[in-house]
């Protein structure tokens, strides 16, 4: 007699595990426990197997019948039930593991330590607003550029164009990174060229005319502003670093006996150690600002609190009190103004690129690019801050 859902409910445990049988080979198996399991013995190749279809009642007896159904259908195509239950199981993990915000988010792993972790939050903030939601679970071979091309253009009407250009770049190191691991055979985004709205590429603001120059340099000496702030602005010029380096500077980096500054790997953008050798100038705005600040952590700390560095608008507040537009002067300029005078009179190109920690391609040279040339390099920040004094005094 088929089983029914009032007998499979009554069906009460045994000491020892039985079996109600239902039709088509089916039966259900009652435990010791009290679980109630649909099965099907059969044979294939010779060999007795049993297929399990679940548990009552999480599967139902009308779906444990159809799939009953289906492996008889398969063993009639000379095809084991349970080998085919295996392998569609392994398929559909494969299969999980290789959609878009899988392999994005396993690239991710791999890479985001070499960047700072803002870098890294913007990449995985895009990801998750612009791509994932839209993409993210298509197995990554399946997308296509029109498919990429949408969720761009997603970005491009709300006017982010920059924004969309750089998902672009990111969900190609994606795709670049599925065809190196086997998961995809080309890089879709690269169909995408001039697809986008061009974007205007932004020049930082930087005074770099040496005539100005000398009045930004009078302007910082007469800041009356805070003066850990003033102090910023006068060793921002010397030492050429980004305006995220110099704000989380720490006293602990500075070395007054060899005069340099040296900051680990993790606190650049490049994910490498620089060394900046010091000007008898920059030691001495270094000396004039360490009895206020020496005693924490970072040399120019926020003026709410000692335990977080300064703020990243507080240089480019202070150069818009003295007058400067954004036009004229932004944090960033600082490093241009050098790179652009210190070209201008003769200094080899691969000194200053290498003070300024731009990247190396060749990663093994580029292992030893924080001390390199170190003797040139001191000459020229000696020269640059007395150039920057002569520019100052030249009225």
């Amino acid at each position: 007699m088929p089983l029914s859902d009032i007998t499979i409910r009554n069906a009460k445990p045994k000491e020892k595990q039985y079996k109600i049988s239902d039709k088509d080979g089916l039966y259900l198996l009652v435990k010791p426990s009290g679980s109630k399991l649909f099965r099907l013995d059969y044979r294939f190749c010779g060999k007795r197997k049993t297929a399990s279809f679940g548990q009552y009642p999480r599967v139902k007896l009308k779906d444990a019948r159809k799939k009953c159904i289906d492996a008889h259908r398969l063993i009639d195509d000379g095809i084991d039930p349970m080998v085919h239950k295996k392998n569609m199981e392994r398929h559909q993990v494969e299969a999980e593991s290789n959609t878009l915000e899988a392999v994005a988010l396993e690239w991710f792993a791999k890479n985001h330590h070499t960047w700072v972790p803002e870098h890294g939050k913007r990449i995985l903030r895009r990801l998750e607003k612009d791509v994932f939601p839209w993409l993210g679970q298509t197995p990554i071979h399946d997308v296509t550029a029109s498919d990429l091309l949408l969720s761009l253009r997603r970005i491009e009407e709300r006017g982010a164009h920059e924004t969309a250009h750089r998902v672009k770049t990111t969900v190609g190191q994606v795709m670049r990174y599925a065809i190196a691991t086997g998961r995809a055979e080309r890089d879709i985004s690269a169909d995408l060229k001039g697809a986008l709205v061009p974007t205007k590429s932004k020049n930082m603001s930087a005074i770099t005319e040496p005539g100005k120059v000398g009045e930004l340099l009078r302007a910082i000496d007469g800041y009356s502003g805070q003066f850990t702030t003033k102090c910023a602005l006068k060793l921002a010029p010397l030492v050429f670093l980004r305006p995220r380096e110099l704000r989380h500077l720490e006293w602990e980096e500075i070395n007054f006996d060899a005069y340099e500054i040296k900051i680990p790997a993790e606190k650049m953008k490049m994910r490498r150690p620089h060394i900046v050798p010091l000007s008898f100038q920059a030691a001495d705005v270094l000396r004039e600002i360490e009895p206020l600040t020496g005693d924490g952590q970072y040399v120019f700390p926020s003026v709410r609190t000692s335990s977080r560095p300064m703020s990243e608008n507080t240089v480019l507040a202070a150069l818009r009190r003295m007058g400067f537009l954004k036009e004229e002067m932004c944090g960033h300029g600082f490093r241009a103004m050098a790179s652009t005078l210190l070209h201008e009179n003769g200094w080899q190109s691969h000194l200053i690129e290498l003070q300024l920690a731009h990247t190396e391609r060749n990663s093994v040279k580029a292992a030893y690019n924080h001390a390199e040339h170190m003797d040139e390099r001191r000459k020229m920040m000696s020269w640059w801050a007395d150039h920057l004094d002569e520019l100052k005094g030249a009225v």
